[in-house]
């Protein structure tokens, strides 16, 4: 009995148009994954929005940019207050904030990862280690983040004393609602940005940290994804956008060819 097998020129044939079916399925593929990713970040963002207006019917006011310890070598950042509201409560029951943030009764709050604040476009580690010029192993480790405040269009790490910023977020002082006065739908809360930027946390910074404040706020200054802009600058890994969360808690992707002057504008919590 005969047995007939394939040919060399069939295997090749068949392998090009596998090949070819490869290379026209494979783009379709990755959009359609870096879709989902996308909307699971605009869904972190709308929970981080539910819960900082829930904080705001609870206060009075959004969360302070920062909290300082006792002793003001480190500070807690605004997302912090927010543990309470995002099913976080044995976290937020752990945090004393009048604790240094080094303090070792807090190594399990440093050590807590919280899936909410990362946006799963970004390959980003779990941790910031924080170092010093001297030495490679890190004084301090934070859990990171992808999401930061809006601290408007400072720089909120340019000068110290820290100037207080334009945008929601500013210094030790909180915000109303009612002081967006170019609209709640019309101003930014919180955006994104990548690890490639700049490491970031939820939690708070160390002052020892020369970049301390921008760990958890950010600038609004060129555009986001600006390649040569400061790295307290918004990013994203997603192609051409980066979400923000607006005061009305929507959440829109912010193209990288935003206007300058609006995307400021928009940065500002008034005129």
């Amino acid at each position: 009995m005969n047995r007939r097998g394939l040919t060399i020129l069939e295997l090749l044939t068949v392998i090009g148009i596998l090949s070819v079916l490869a290379a026209t399925l494979l783009p379709a593929v990755v959009a359609a994954r870096e879709a989902a990713r996308r909307i699971e970040c605009t869904n972190h963002l709308r929970q981080i929005g539910i819960a900082l207006h829930s904080y705001h019917d609870a206060e009075g006011s959004f969360p302070a940019g920062w909290q300082d310890d006792r002793t003001g070598q480190s500070a807690y950042g605004w997302a912090a207050p927010l543990l309470q509201y995002v099913d976080q409560q044995s976290v937020f029951d752990s945090l004393d904030r009048n604790l240094t943030l080094s303090d070792s009764r807090l190594d399990g709050v440093r050590a807590t990862s919280l899936n909410l604040f990362f946006c799963p476009s970004d390959v980003a580690p779990i941790r910031v280690e924080l170092l010093n010029s001297l030495s490679t192993v890190p004084y301090l480790t934070l859990p990171a983040a992808n999401y930061i405040g809006v601290y408007g269009t400072e720089e909120p790490d340019e000068y110290h004393p820290v100037p207080p910023g334009d945008g929601a977020f500013i210094n030790t002082r909180p915000v109303r609602i009612s002081e967006l006065t170019r609209g709640a739908s019309n101003t930014f809360l919180v955006g994104e940005r990548s690890v490639s930027m700049f490491p970031s946390t939820w939690l708070g910074f160390d002052r020892r940290d020369e970049d301390a404040e921008c760990r958890i706020l950010g600038s609004a200054l060129e555009g986001p994804n600006c390649e040569q802009c400061d790295e307290c600058e918004f990013s994203s890994r997603h192609p051409g956008i980066s979400n923000f969360l607006y005061g009305d808690g929507r959440v829109c992707g912010i193209a990288n060819s935003i206007d300058t002057e609006v995307y400021r504008q928009t940065a500002r919590r008034n005129e």
